[in-house]
């Protein structure tokens, strides 16, 4: 297998990667709202919601930024691109939290908490999500 094959297959993983990420980012959000909605009342689903997005939010600005879907960058510049990029989503993430606390308090701060840290964990449960071949390249 050549560098080029290597450096693809590698684009591909990660890629892979993000999207299931994303997608159970996504699910792992909306079904807690609709338990929310279902188990509390709306403004119940509403804090779910809310902490969900400001979880969500950072999150695909760090991808953006780090052009995970585009061809690698050269090593010197990866430090740097995630420096920027870590930075970023960490101010987007005290911005997102500041508006949420001053426009719309959320009314229960357990549900938007937990809905916020749980969106955030999935990056641990992300790769059992991959199929196994591409997690088999992990090791």
């Amino acid at each position: 297998m050549g560098q080029n094959d290597m450096q693809r297959l590698e684009t591909l993983r990660r890629q892979a990667y993000v999207i299931r990420l994303i997608v159970a980012q996504l699910l792992v959000a909306a079904v807690g709202t609709l338990l929310a909605l279902i188990v509390i009342d709306s403004s119940g689903a509403i804090s779910v919601a809310l902490g969900a997005l400001v979880a969500f939010i950072p999150h695909v600005f760090f991808v953006q930024r780090m052009a995970i879907f585009q061809k690698r960058a050269p090593a010197s510049r990866n430090a740097l691109r995630l420096f920027r990029a870590e930075a970023g989503k960490f101010g987007l993430t005290v911005v997102l939290f500041a508006a949420v606390f001053i426009t719309v308090p959320p009314s229960n701060p357990a549900l938007f908490f937990s809905a916020y840290v749980v969106v955030v964990l999935m990056h641990w449960l992300a790769p059992w999500l991959m199929p196994r071949e591409l997690r088999n390249l992990l090791r």
